[in-house]
Formats: C-alpha cells, structure tokens, sequence
C-alpha cells in the first residue's frame, strides 16, 4: 500500500506574539517552496495592555497570510502559564515542551530561533533552550538564528533592529522582492495591541526593510551560550528588565537540573 511522503518542516520558536517580524521573508521562502512550516510561542504574550488571546489572533493572522496552517501554531506559553517576560524562570518546562514539540517532527528542514544578543531576556532563553535541544539531536548545522534587536555600542535607550552580532558569526542573508517588503510592512502593522511598542520599533524596521531589503540569519554555538552577548550593557539591562548575572543564573541551574530562583 503506497504511504504519503514525509513533508520536510521548517521550525520557527518564538518567544513573544510579534517576534515573527524579523523572520516574515523566510516563512514565506519556506511556504513558496511548498515546505510545511511549523511555528511556537513560548511565553503567553499578555500584558497590562493586551491579553493573551488578542495577541495571539494577531500572530496568528500574520502568519496565516504568510500561508502558514492554524493546526501549525502553537501557543505553548499559553499552555504552560509563562508569562511574558518570565521566560527565564521556567527554563525546565519549556524545555520539556520543545522537546515533545521536536519530537513530533520527523523531516526538519531548519530549526529557527532568537538571536543571543541581549535585546530581551525572553529571547535569549528560548535561544539557550533551543541550542541546547539542537545540540543533543543533531540539529546545530540545521539551526539558524535571527535578530530582533540588541543595543551594542550604544548608549542610553538607543537600539538597533535586525543588526546581526559580529560575535554570532558569518550572516547569511536574502534579499526580499519589492512587492515582499511591502507586504512586510503591512504584516508589521497588524499588532494594534502592541501600538505602543511598534510606534518605536516601525519606523528603523520600515527603513531597514525598503532600503536594506534583506532578511539575515546566522548559525549557532554552545560556545556562545557562556559569553556575553555583547560588551557593555545589555538592552535588557538598560530596560532594568534583567541582568546578565541572573541570566546566567538562571541557565546554569537549568543546567543542573534545578528551577531557577
């Protein structure tokens, strides 16, 4: 009896409803090409402003437009209770929820994650989680990461968007078609309950997007994961979000196999 083929996946882990922002060129690549294109939430997104749900929907219509299947999100933050910006403290059932998520993958193309670069400690811990899981399966030449934004070299609340760090090694970048930038923008200004934070983040996006026009990834290391993302004060901390000392707290007892306090 003739069996279906095994369709390749292409896995993106995100920590936030709206982190798909930085990878939008690949998700359509990867639908273009007829691959199935798996995606994940990490924390459940709610906020003083918004809740769960919205920004959920909001995600979820950005990537269905990409043509990603709903039966292909999940909203594992939500599942687990991991508030945003909470990420760090509940490294051990994430890591268990990656797992079983991976494990019900067979043909994966790529593994996609944040970048390590200090922008938002949510965002370096789903990194670490994902490297880690990469590293014990094989899957480190097939895991790429992509970034948000990082803040190296600058001072005050000043920020970079979609600005690869140096230390994160060799870039690998596509160039986006016109009419794909466009579209681009427009997915970007489907988070209204995010208006807040997207009133800063939109305009450095929009420049990179129409006069950069490439969408970068880099590959990863377990190396870095015991570095500094960058010199100097991270994003988060100049947020006063986090510290790198906690972070690192945080991993190493993760690693040992005990709750970060």
């Amino acid at each position: 009896m003739p069996t279906e083929p095994i369709q390749a996946v292409a896995l993106f882990l995100f920590a936030h409803q709206d982190d798909e922002f930085g990878v939008l060129q690949r998700i359509a690549h990867y639908r273009a090409r007829g691959l199935r294109v798996a995606c994940a939430y990490l924390t459940d997104g709610g906020t003083a402003r918004a809740a769960s749900a919205q920004r959920n929907a909001e995600s979820r219509a950005v990537l269905q437009r990409l043509g990603v299947r709903d039966a292909d999100i999940a909203f594992a933050g939500e599942q687990l209770g991991i508030g945003d910006a909470q990420l760090p403290l509940h490294l051990a059932r994430a890591d268990a929820w990656i797992g079983r998520w991976l494990d019900g993958h067979i043909a994966i193309e790529a593994l996609h994650v944040t970048a390590w670069e200090g922008g938002h400690h949510d965002h370096d811990a789903l990194h670490a989680l994902a490297v880690g899981q990469a590293e014990r399966r094989g899957l480190l030449a097939r895991t790429w990461q992509y970034s948000l934004y990082q803040a190296e070299g600058l001072g005050g609340p000043l920020f970079r968007v979609l600005a690869p760090l140096a230390a994160n090694g060799p870039v690998d970048r596509i160039a986006i078609p016109w009419a794909d930038r466009l579209r681009n923008l427009r997915c970007c200004l489907m988070y209204p309950s995010q208006l807040t934070t997207w009133v800063g983040l939109f305009p450095p996006v929009a420049w990179h997007t129409m006069v950069r026009g490439v969408e970068s990834l880099q590959p990863v290391s377990p190396a870095r994961l015991l570095e500094r993302p960058h010199a100097g004060a991270l994003y988060y901390e100049k947020r006063q979000f986090f510290t790198w000392e906690r972070m690192q707290g945080a991993l190493e007892q993760w690693r040992a196999g005990f709750p970060p306090s």
